[in-house]
Order: C-alpha cells, then structure tokens, then sequence
C-alpha cells in the first residue's frame, strides 16, 4: 500500500497528469469541465493537504472566478461527484483524489502537525471491520476512515532512553 501525499514524486507531473486524465474523463462522460471546475482541481491539485471551501473561494476570487460561496461550493460538488475529490470529513475539507479514475475505498493519513493528507487504499470489507459486519450480518457500502497523526517531516523526536 502506498499512501500518496508523503513520498516525495514530481508533482509538476502529478499535477499535469491528473488534470489530462480529468478533462479524457470529463470529455468520454460529456461532463462540463468549466474553467472554474478545472481550476478548483488544479488548486486541490497544488498541495497535498485538504483546503476547505472558503480556502478554495478565496484563491478563485484573487484570480476574478467568483466569490460567492456557491462558486466554490458548485465546483467542489461537481469535482466530489465525478470522482476527482474527496471531502475529509473531520476537517470539513476537501483533497484532490490521488487515484482519479479508479473506483477505491480510500483511507486518509492527515498529520495534525502541517495539516497534510496523504491517501492510502483501504477496503473496509477486510480486517476487523469486515469480521464484524459479516457476524452481524451488516453488509458495509462506504465507509469514511481519517487517521489522524504524523506524516514523516513532522515525526516528534523519539525520547531519550
């Protein structure tokens, strides 16, 4: 399991790539990829931690695209539902989806520290969570899982023995 956000990659690239692969997949799906859409993702795309709604407004608005809420909010529905982000639950935020076109059950590491958020794949069907909804009879269709903690950079100091 590779968790994307922590190791270091070309992200000129990453970015790039993620941004061709959404307009192929917007274009195969006849989705609008309007340029506020395009530039929401490219600004979840330009770090790897989550920024909430007003974060995102606040960068369209500097560069003319909108400041009402609804601006970012329409984008950010539009980018969730086509599978090009996530919303981090506990921080009511919002990250670019590292696997963009592949139907996953993703799991975020968030560092409390930096605020960054890497994803990792993670099916819940497995481990101690599936034992227990196959015992109850439950039958798990999404599940949200956020690990709070620290990424590599901000590791504390391990104490002196």
């Amino acid at each position: 399991m590779t968790a994307i956000g922590f190791r270091s990659h070309d992200h000129a690239q990453c970015v790039s790539t993620t941004l061709a692969r959404a307009e192929r997949y917007c274009v195969e799906k006849k989705l609008k990829f309007t340029a506020i859409r395009r530039r929401s993702l490219e600004i979840l795309l330009a770090e790897h931690r989550a920024l909430g709604a007003y974060d995102l407004l606040a960068v369209l608005g500097e560069e003319g695209l909108g400041t009402a809420p609804p601006v970012a909010y329409r984008a950010l529905d539009f980018l969730t539902s086509a599978g090009f982000a996530h919303k981090i639950e506990g921080l009511n935020a919002y990250i670019a989806c590292a696997h963009l076109g592949a139907d996953h059950a993703p799991a975020f590491l968030i560092c409390t520290s930096c605020k960054s958020v890497a994803e990792a794949e993670a099916d819940a069907t497995e481990g101690q969570l599936g034992e227990v909804a196959r015992a109850t009879g439950f039958t798990i269709r999404r599940t949200v899982i956020e690990a709070l903690g620290f990424c590599p950079n901000c590791q504390p100091e391990a104490p002196c023995a």
